[in-house]
């Protein structure tokens, strides 16, 4: 059996589809299904069981519990940059991981694992996998950065392999349940059907307007590197997952008008609440997923937009 926590999420729910579509039916999908509305990204998958996330935590402990996994893919997460609750936030992002880590070791059961970009911050020191770049700014961040921390301690005292994976900003099929965090693609297709406007914040951070640049990639590229490396069990280690381009806000809006053939750009007041933990900038280092095999190329902002667009306007719906 393969195992995908948060599989009812964005990237988890596309990890399954990619499995599917390999022939894998095996499949435990553990989630909290408390926003029905994720279903929709459940409807044309297939799975062998489905656990309440608390159902699972209460199952770790028991010592015949799924004998036989051939891996974990560890999605599920409290994804809201801004959530200030400490507490929270580490129960489910920080104490949640080294549990299922544990059983994994115990199980000798290979753990992927979804780290975040964000735990680089403002990204002053660069974008590379090493203590020196990371400087988290919101709860969010620092949860990820702390179990990475905690990754790094472990990886020498067991041979299982263990991967993370600091995604940058991941777009595409299955977000719509994530409301206000969802991708700029997704809610820039929505205000130029809605206002044929799409509203970008003014510049900050010494950047003009619209101008910020973020390393956006494809979430069908992220699930990639997610495979390849479960089907390269000896690779192991903390990996940055983006295209290694920064490309503009201004880019995206430009790409999501350009597949509606008609809109412009509206630039509205960057919002009080995001000052200070907010990344203006980033561009991911892939020079250690190169080091490790990993080859294929990235889909830029235009082809990736075009194709997420297709989708979400097209059969798939909204």
């Amino acid at each position: 059996m393969i195992v995908v926590t948060g599989g009812a999420g964005f990237i988890g729910s596309n990890l399954i589809k990619a499995l599917n579509e390999r022939g894998e039916r095996n499949i435990l999908l553990v989630d909290n299904l408390l926003n029905g509305r994720k279903m929709h990204n459940l409807a044309d998958l297939d799975i062998a069981d489905y656990l309440d996330k608390e159902q699972f935590i209460k199952k770790l402990d028991s010592p015949c519990f799924l004998n036989q996994v051939r891996g974990v893919f560890h999605q599920g997460a409290c994804s809201a940059t801004t959530e200030w609750d400490g507490r929270f936030v580490m129960e489910n992002n920080y104490d949640y991981s080294k549990r299922i880590l544990h059983w994994c070791i115990a199980k000798n059961t290979p753990f992927l694992y979804a780290s975040s970009a964000s735990v680089y911050g403002s990204g002053e020191h660069g974008f590379r996998v090493e203590r020196a770049c990371e400087k988290p700014i919101n709860m969010y961040a620092y949860s990820k950065f702390q179990f990475d921390q905690y990754v790094r301690k472990i990886l020498p005292e067991t041979r299982i392999q263990i991967a993370g994976f600091r995604y940058f900003n991941v777009y595409g099929p299955r977000e719509q349940h994530k409301g206000a965090m969802s991708s700029t693609a997704f809610h820039f297709n929505r205000q130029l059907i809605e206002q044929k406007k799409a509203r970008l914040f003014e510049g900050i951070d010494g950047f003009a307007n619209g101008e910020q640049k973020r390393d956006f990639v494809y979430v069908g590229d992220v699930v990639d590197v997610n495979l390849w490396f479960f089907d390269h069990p000896e690779q192991r280690g903390i990996f940055n997952v983006g295209t290694g381009r920064a490309e503009t806000f201004n880019q995206v809006a430009e790409a999501v008008i350009d597949w509606h053939g008609e809109g412009e750009i509206e630039y509205i007041p960057f919002p009080d609440h995001l000052k200070g933990a907010y990344q203006s900038y980033t561009q991911a280092d892939i020079s250690g997923l190169r080091q490790a095999g990993y080859q294929k190329e990235f889909l830029t902002v235009k082809q990736g937009v075009a194709k997420y667009l297709d989708w979400l306007n097209g059969a798939a719906g909204n």
